[in-house]
C-alpha cells in the first residue's frame, strides 16, 4: 500500500470513531439484590423477585442487570458487599427479607435507593421517616416480626399444650430479629404460662452445641427464631430437632417442607416479589421518599403431619381448620 493510501485510510477511519462510539448501546442499569441466606435456600425468593421485577416491566439481561450477593448468615460481610455496591453506583440495592443487610444498605448510601423486605418496623429501626411518607432513600416491605413470633409462640404452645420449657433459638449476630424474637416470645410466655430459655447460634458449630445441651437441661420444644441464616440450615436443624424428638416451631413454611414440625410467618416469597416490583418502579424514575412501606398481608400457617405422628403429637383439629397447608 502506497503512504499518501496508508494516510488517507487511517484519517477515514479515525474520523469514524465518535460514530462508532455513540452507536454503542447504554448499558444497562445494576439492581444489586443481597441475601442473607445461601443460594441453595433462596431459590424460591429470587423467583419471586424476578417475577415482581418482571411485573414492573424489567427482565434480567434485556433492560437491567441483576446482581445476587449471598452472605450465608455471615453479616460481617455486609458492610464489604454494600461498599463495593455503593462505590459502583448501582441503580438500586434491594435486601430480601434481612433487617441487618437493609440497615447495612442504610448506613453504606444516602443516594443509592434502597427497597427492602424486613421483619420489624422500619421506622424504629431507623430506615423511615414514616410508613406513610419514608423521605430518605428508602422504602420496601414490612413483615411484622414481633407480632408473628408471639402467635407463632401460642401455635406451638396449641400443638403440644403439655410443654412447660420452651427452648427459643436466636441469633444475637441478627440484632433486630433476636430482640423481636425475644419480645415477641416473652409477652406470649407470660400469657400462656411458659418458661423460656434462650439459646445463642450463630454458627453451625453453636446449633450443635445447643443441642448437646439439650443432654443436661432438655426443653419440651423448640422455637426457632426468623433467620436467614437458621433458614440457610434448615436440613440440620430438623435432623437435630428430630433426633432429639423435640416438637419444634420454624418460621417458614420451607422447613415444614423439609420436614419441620410446623411453621407459621409472613410469606416471605411474596414480600420479595413486592420488592421486586418497587424496585422496576425505582428504575421507572419513582422515589423511594414517595413509595409507601407495604405491609405483609398474606401469613403461611404449615403443619408436617408425618413428623407430627413421628412425635406421638395428635393435632388439634382447631389447628388442622385454620392451617393454609396440611403436608401428609
Amino acid at each position: 500500500m502506497r503512504r499518501r493510501e496508508f494516510i488517507a485510510l487511517v484519517g477515514s477511519t479515525a474520523a469514524a470513531w465518535p460514530l462508532m462510539v455513540s452507536a454503542q448501546p447504554p448499558a444497562l442499569p445494576v439492581v444489586g439484590v443481597v441475601s442473607g441466606r445461601s443460594p441453595e435456600s433462596d431459590t424460591r425468593n429470587v423467583s419471586a423477585f424476578y417475577k415482581g421485577l418482571g411485573e414492573a416491566g424489567y427482565v434480567d439481561g434485556q433492560n437491567v442487570t441483576v446482581e445476587y450477593h449471598w452472605v450465608e448468615g455471615r453479616y460481617d460481610r455486609l458492610p464489604a458487599v454494600m461498599a463495593d455496591l455503593v462505590r459502583r453506583q448501582v441503580a438500586v440495592i434491594a435486601t430480601t427479607g434481612n433487617n441487618t443487610a437493609a440497615l447495612a444498605a442504610k448506613a453504606a448510601t444516602t443516594k443509592i435507593p434502597i427497597v427492602f423486605a424486613v421483619g420489624a418496623d422500619p421506622v424504629k429501626l431507623g430506615l423511615v421517616a414514616s410508613l406513610a411518607r419514608p423521605g430518605g432513600n428508602a422504602t420496601g416491605v414490612n413483615g411484622f416480626l414481633a407480632e408473628v413470633d408471639a402467635k407463632r409462640l401460642r401455635l406451638l404452645h396449641d400443638m403440644v399444650p403439655k410443654a412447660v420449657r420452651v427452648a427459643v433459638l436466636v441469633n444475637p449476630a441478627n440484632t433486630w430479629s433476636a430482640e423481636g424474637a425475644l419480645q415477641g416470645t416473652q409477652e406470649a410466655a407470660a400469657a400462656t404460662g411458659l418458661q423460656l430459655r434462650i439459646l445463642n447460634a450463630t454458627t453451625i458449630a453453636d446449633i450443635d452445641a445447643a443441642f448437646a445441651g439439650f443432654a443436661q437441661e432438655r426443653p419440651d420444644a423448640l422455637f426457632v427464631a426468623a433467620d436467614s441464616f437458621f433458614s440457610s440450615r434448615a436440613v440440620q436443624l430438623i435432623i437435630l430437632a428430630a433426633r432429639e424428638r423435640l416438637p419444634a416451631v420454624y418460621s417458614l413454611r420451607d422447613f415444614v417442607i423439609a420436614g419441620g414440625l410446623m411453621g407459621y410467618g409472613a410469606d416471605l416469597a411474596e414480600m420479595v416479589r413486592q420488592v421486586g416490583v418497587y424496585t422496576g418502579s425505582v428504575l421507572k424514575g419513582a422515589k423511594p421518599a414517595d413509595l409507601p412501606v407495604l405491609q405483609s398481608t398474606k401469613f403461611d400457617f404449615a403443619i408436617n403431619l408425618q413428623t407430627a405422628r413421628a412425635l406421638d403429637i395428635e393435632v388439634p383439629s382447631g389447628l388442622l381448620s385454620i392451617a393454609d397447608e396440611v403436608i401428609e
